[in-house]
């Protein structure tokens, strides 16, 4: 979800009978196609699949966004997003979905959060190593987000059943976008952000990234040390690329017009993510959009986000195979007019890497599937 409700011009790829439309593309060659997607091993040719998995079509408001992917240990892919009739509408509830390991169809979403007095915002799901599936959630208490507090769920069912909600954090202003990762030793760490301001159209330059890290031990959650820059951080997406040592790229602040200094914001961690660097722009531009930052099995790390300062279009995944000193191959999961933004990564059993991200004016979820041998083939740019 951007925290804020403008974009660019749109093209529509919805398909007119409200089925699936996935693109293939292979070597720069585009065909539009319906189909069922192939999900083949490691080893398979470098190519792309990108199908879409929900549009205005689904009977849950016309807004999807954004939405977050978790595989669960017994191969299944689960889906959640946050819908209703637009971004600050009054009736917004967090829906599930399902897509069962070997098989092609997700089931129709599924109210797995609602609130009977506040908006939700964005929700994000993941598997822990414990088998347990945690859902965050943002609910709105006022007129912007920035009143919202993070509350939660968990399932020990695989996401078929949910527990009661529980507040997670009751600092205002505070929410959610990217999914946690398990650190070295064993907690957890869940990247939280800060928003001030009170404007549906700016973030602030006070707004900052921050994590709230799972003690085993305790069982509690405690809030981190901030990341903070002069234009605002949010959204932060994290890897552990050594013990203790993390890197966070973080979505910047202000508003949406042109520029020619919108980059994303990065900062590191020596100390397990207790405390943080001042963020600092790094060689990505960055439109005031969500990215995703994503440590692979092989090592590589992996940023999803869009290549522009100014539109959520290209798409990119960037691959770095030096521990994020450089990003030499790069290619386009989605381009062209419209908006293709807030990709969620996970990389499941196979090593193939799944990117949900949504398009359309937020209207439509895709899901794009490939491996790393596509980036690394000789026609990344």
């Amino acid at each position: 979800m951007t925290a804020h409700n403008h974009e660019g011009h749109e093209v529509g790829h919805e398909g007119h009978d409200g089925g699936r439309v996935r693109w293939w593309l292979t070597s720069g060659l585009c065909c539009l196609m319906l189909a069922a997607v192939t999900v083949a091993g490691q080893d398979a040719p470098p190519t792309l699949t990108v199908e879409r998995v929900f549009g205005p079509e689904v009977q849950t408001g016309p807004y999807k966004h954004p939405a977050c992917l978790t595989d669960l240990a017994n191969g299944d892919l689960y889906l959640v997003y946050y819908g209703g009739e637009g971004e600050y509408a009054r009736d917004t509830a967090v829906f599930g979905s399902r897509l069962a390991k070997g098989g092609t169809t997700w089931i129709p979403p599924q109210a797995i959060a609602r609130d009977p007095f506040r908006s939700l915002g964005n929700a994000v799901v993941w598997q822990a190593p414990d088998g347990v599936v945690w859902l965050f959630y943002v609910v709105r208490h006022g007129a912007t987000w920035s009143t919202s507090r993070i509350q939660a769920k968990v399932s020990r069912d695989s996401a078929v059943t949910w527990s009661d909600a529980f507040v997670l954090h009751e600092g205002q202003g505070m929410m959610v976008r990217n999914r946690p990762i398990v650190l070295h030793d064993g907690d957890y760490l869940l990247p939280i952000y800060h928003e001030v301001g009170e404007d549906p159209e700016t973030v602030g330059a006070a707004s900052t990234s921050l994590f709230l890290r799972y003690q085993r031990a305790s069982g509690q959650w405690k809030q981190t040390g901030a990341i903070t820059s002069p234009k605002g951080a949010i959204q932060p997406a994290v890897v552990e690329t050594a013990p203790g040592r993390l890197i966070a790229y973080n979505r910047r602040g202000g508003g949406y017009g042109p520029t020619t200094d919108g980059w994303l914001v990065r900062a590191e961690s020596t100390d397990g993510g207790w405390t943080w660097t001042r963020g600092r722009d790094s060689a990505f531009p960055n439109p005031n959009a969500a990215v995703d930052f994503l440590k692979l099995k092989s090592g590589n790390l992996l940023l999803v986000y869009n290549d522009s300062m100014v539109s959520r279009t290209p798409l990119v995944a960037a691959l770095s195979t030096d521990g994020d000193r450089t990003y030499p191959h790069r290619r386009a999961i989605a381009e062209g007019p419209g908006d293709f933004a807030y990709p969620i990564a996970v990389q499941t059993a196979d090593q193939r890497i799944h990117v949900v991200y949504t398009s359309d004016r937020r209207r439509v979820i895709n899901h794009a599937v490939f491996s790393e041998s596509w980036l690394m083939a000789p026609k990344a740019r």
